[in-house]
This record gives structure tokens, C-alpha cells and sequence, in this order.
């Protein structure tokens, strides 16, 4: 049997170093949490482009007859709408409605599909998808096959038009064009998470750091900044996705998540039967965003207080750069998540006030080419 390192590094680690980035242990990978520093990464995505290493993620290919049969069964989404060259964000369930993963789901040909996975869940759902294919599929792990760039804000298209033989702007929200980067075999997808405009790049390994190093320069004119996980993680927030481990769990079903809208009802797939029990008969708690008053920042864990009693919890929470305050996500009772309820953040022993806010809490103007 084969260990894995405990610590495992991406092929653009050198220049993370290089670039002076503080580096964390994230998901068992030694990442770049910042550069320059989470606020100003934000801001140049917000306003121009920023570029990320994500070169974690897992990536696990499922190919052979019924590809496509298998997973409308393994995920929540209609995969039957996808066409070659297409991808959608899904969910996968266990039989109790739990989150076991929320992915992308890239159909590269008729009986050949890519699935883009949290770093965390990788191992866990290439056995569990290998115990439920049939004899006539094969799932494969491919993510050491791939290096995962993400060029993210409203210049993006600009500084990957300098060097891609395929016009960005000819790319649709959730499709994906196979083309060349800086010379470089890559599959270029209008996908992201910061809620901006943007395109995430898979390579080879040993493409990355030409890729990269390409992007970088070509951008300088748009004001380029290399990213981190922190302002990944404020990006995401501020626009509203779910983090894995923190607002989605396999104790979190899509009621909870308020993630119905890639549930596909009218299909059987695993955990569907527990989810329309949970719409049935109601879930006393829901996601929710909520704006701080003053200088705190919501912290994972936090109790929500209304009136003296514990009505929730916080799962994730920031400084919003752009919004300029502090805002944050968390799962609370109900018939508390309108919008503008009063409630609490109750943190080290003190109250703070807080307001109940309708996701997400800012909407960037995307471009939908």
C-alpha cells in the first residue's frame, strides 16, 4: 500500500515561495494563504484579476457505457442537460440526504466525465464511487494528472485573451474549450469561486509554472495580483458559497444548505427519498447570512442568540473588503432567517448585534457571455 505524504505541495509551490506568500497546512497540502495581504487580493478581484494556485482540488474521472446513467444516480443535478463541452455545479448525497461533496461536473464526451472535488474529499468519494460504479464504468483518480489554476475578476478575460489560442469571451458561463496557454496544452473553463467573472485552467503539472509565470506578465497592464486561500475564502463569503466542513456537511442536507435549486426532484439518485422527506416535514434550522454591527468578526463556532436563548450557530464569517464590515454565515432556527431579524453573536462571553441578511451579501456585475 502506498503512503501518501502528509504534507503534499503543488507544482507551483517554488513560486509561491518565491513570491514571499505565507503558506499554510490546508486539506493535507501546504497552500498559500496570502501574498500582499487578503485585503488587497480582494480588491484586485473585485476591480481587476487575480490569479490562484487551487491546484489542490481533487479531479477524478468517471468513464465506459452509462456514464451518464450512473451519475444522475450519484448526484443531485440533471447531468441529462449537459452537453460535451459542458460542465454544472452538483451536489453528492449519502442515503440520509447528507452532503457527502458539492462539485463540478464536466462532461468531456459522450461516456467520458471529469468530476472537480474538495481536497478533503477526494479519498472518501473515489471509494465510495468505486464501490457503487458497475462493471462497466471505471473511476479513475486523475488529479495528480492535473495542475488547477483560477484567474479570477472582470479583467480575467483580458489577460487570458493574451495568451490563449481560444477566445475567451466565445466561452459560456459553465462550459469549457480545450485549447493552448502560453503554448500549453490546457481545458479552460468559465468557472470560479469569487462570484466574479472568470476561467479555471487545468494542466499538466509541469505546464503550470510557464502558465502561471505567462499570466502573471501579461497581466501586469491589468493590475494582476497573485491570491491566497484567505481572500478565497472572503471572496466566497461575501458572495455567499458554502465552504465544505463549514456550512456543508454529511449531517447538512440541500434543505438546510439552501441549495435546492441543484437538486433535480424529478430523478431518483441516492438520498433523494430522505430530501423530500426533509421538505415534507420542514428543518428547524436553515443557512443564513447576518451583517455584524462594530468591529467584530463572526467566528466558526460562534453562538447566534435571540432574546437570551441560542437559536444558532456561525459557520463561517470575515471582514468584508468591499462591503467595508464584517459579515457572516451560520445556520439558525427558521422562522428567525428573514431578512433584517434582529439577533446575536455571542462571542467571549459578550453580545454583539447582529442583523439577519438575504444571500448573497454582494452581487458582482458579471459578465454572461
Amino acid at each position: 500500500m502506498q503512503v501518501k505524504p502528509t504534507h503534499r505541495t503543488t507544482p507551483l509551490f517554488g513560486i509561491h515561495k518565491a513570491l514571499g506568500a505565507r503558506i499554510i497546512e490546508f486539506a493535507g497540502w501546504q497552500m498559500p494563504v496570502e501574498y500582499e495581504g487578503i485585503i488587497k487580493e480582494c480588491l484586485a478581484v473585485r476591480s481587476a484579476c487575480g490569479i490562484f494556485d487551487v491546484s489542490h482540488m481533487g479531479e477524478l474521472m468517471v468513464r465506459g457505457s452509462k456514464a451518464l446513467e450512473f451519475l444522475q444516480w450519484i448526484t443531485t443535478n440533471d447531468a441529462s442537460r449537459l452537453k460535451d463541452g459542458a460542465c454544472q455545479y452538483t451536489l453528492i448525497c449519502n442515503d440520509h440526504g447528507g452532503i457527502m461533496d458539492d462539485v463540478i461536473l464536466y462532461r468531456l464526451k459522450e461516456e467520458e466525465f471529469l468530476l472537480c472535488v474538495n481536497a478533503v474529499n477526494r479519498d472518501k468519494l473515489l471509494g465510495w464511487l468505486e464501490e457503487k460504479a458497475p462493471s462497466t464504468l471505471t473511476v479513475e483518480d486523475k488529479s495528480d494528472d492535473y495542475a488547477l489554476i483560477a484567474l479570477q475578476g472582470p479583467r480575467s478575460m483580458d489577460v487570458l485573451g493574451q495568451v490563449s489560442s481560444v477566445e475567451p469571451a466565445d466561452i459560456k458561463r459553465f462550459h469549457f474549450s480545450c485549447g493552448r496557454v502560453a503554448g500549453k496544452d490546457a481545458l479552460i473553463s468559465r468557472t470560479g469561486y469569487t462570484g466574479e467573472d472568470g476561467f479555471e485552467l487545468y494542466l499538466s503539472p509541469q505546464d503550470a509554472e510557464a502558465v502561471w509565470s505567462a499570466l502573471m506578465e501579461e497581466g501586469r497592464r491589468y493590475d494582476i495580483k497573485p491570491c491566497g486561500l484567505g481572500a478565497r475564502d472572503v471572496l466566497r463569503i461575501e458572495v455567499g458559497y458554502p465552504l465544505y466542513g463549514k456550512e456543508l456537511t454529511e449531517e447538512i442536507s440541500p434543505v438546510e444548505a439552501a441549495l435546492m435549486r441543484f437538486v433535480h426532484m424529478e430523478k431518483d439518485f441516492i438520498g433523494r427519498e430522505a430530501i423530500e422527506r426533509r421538505l415534507r416535514c420542514g428543518t428547524q434550522k436553515v443557512l443564513a447570512g447576518f451583517e455584524v454591527e462594530g468591529k467584530l468578526i463572526p467566528r466558526t463556532g460562534y453562538t447566534l442568540k435571540k432574546d437570551g436563548s441560542t437559536v444558532g450557530r456561525v459557520t463561517s464569517g470575515t471582514w468584508s473588503p468591499v462591503l467595508e464590515r464584517a459579515i457572516g454565515m451560520g445556520y439558525i432556527e427558521r422562522g428567525l432567517a428573514t431578512p433584517d431579524t434582529p439577533i446575536e453573536v455571542e462571542a467571549r462571553g459578550r453580545l454583539h448585534r447582529a442583523m439577519v441578511k438575504k444571500l448573497p451579501f454582494y452581487r458582482p456585475s458579471e459578465k454572461t457571455t
